[in-house]
């Protein structure tokens, strides 16, 4: 392990400032570099044999493209927790190049402590979970929105009929109409969106998509 050493990242979207911690005790800052693929490369070929590297970063919105990165180059990385790592009692100045060098001195210690990483199926899941989640919040929305602009201008469904029912929605397409063509654009903008049964629409899209996805898990 004496030959060993430990890398700490501090990622972000186009920049990784990166640090070093050398078995001897040292700890340095290796500078910035562009968060390109190639960039990492060359950092990892000045450092040395993969074999003789720990990497980590800090789980974060760049996910997991740099880890698959450097254990394709042969890099043992590991993605961190970024709650659980250890803050001194007043160390208030926070910098690129300090957290990285922090990241590398906590890496070493072993006070880290490594998320799970999903591979490449299980992301492809998790991205189709976002979307749909995304998808309902905005329907949610949209109904808001048009349930107010239909109280605005006093049209009211008809008595029985419950709120985004299949005939609710059909009330509002056949029967709700207005003399201003801004405010019928204004209706045509809303309803794509908050009718779901719309075979062509974006929500009827990522459910056939989630029944793909999850018949594909089953297997």
């Amino acid at each position: 392990m004496k030959n060993v050493r430990f890398v700490g990242l501090d990622v972000h979207a186009e920049t990784i400032a990166a640090a070093v911690a050398e078995a001897d005790g040292e700890v340095r800052s290796l500078g910035v570099i562009p968060n390109r693929a190639e960039s990492v490369g060359r950092l990892i070929r000045k450092l040395g044999k993969p074999e003789q590297l720990r990497v980590c970063y800090e789980a974060g919105p760049t996910g997991y493209v740099l880890y698959w990165q450097l254990t394709q180059l042969g890099v043992k990385c590991e993605v961190v927790a970024p709650t659980l790592v250890p803050v001194k009692a007043g160390d208030r100045v926070k910098t690129d190049r300090r957290d990285a060098q922090k990241l590398a001195r906590s890496y070493r210690a072993g006070d880290l402590t490594a998320v799970w990483v999903p591979d490449a199926a299980h992301e492809a899941l998790r991205d189709l979970v976002r979307a749909r989640w995304a998808a309902k919040r905005d329907q949610l929305r949209a109904r808001h929105r048009l349930s107010k602009f239909l109280l605005r201008h006093g049209r009211r469904a008809p008595e029985g009929v419950n709120a985004w029912t299949d005939k609710h929605l059909q009330w509002i397409k056949s029967q709700v109409h207005f003399a201003q063509r801004a405010q019928e654009i204004t209706l045509g903008d809303y309803l794509p969106i908050t009718c779901p049964s719309a075979s062509g629409g974006w929500s009827a899209r990522l459910r056939r998509r989630s029944r793909a996805c999850r018949s594909r898990c089953a297997r």
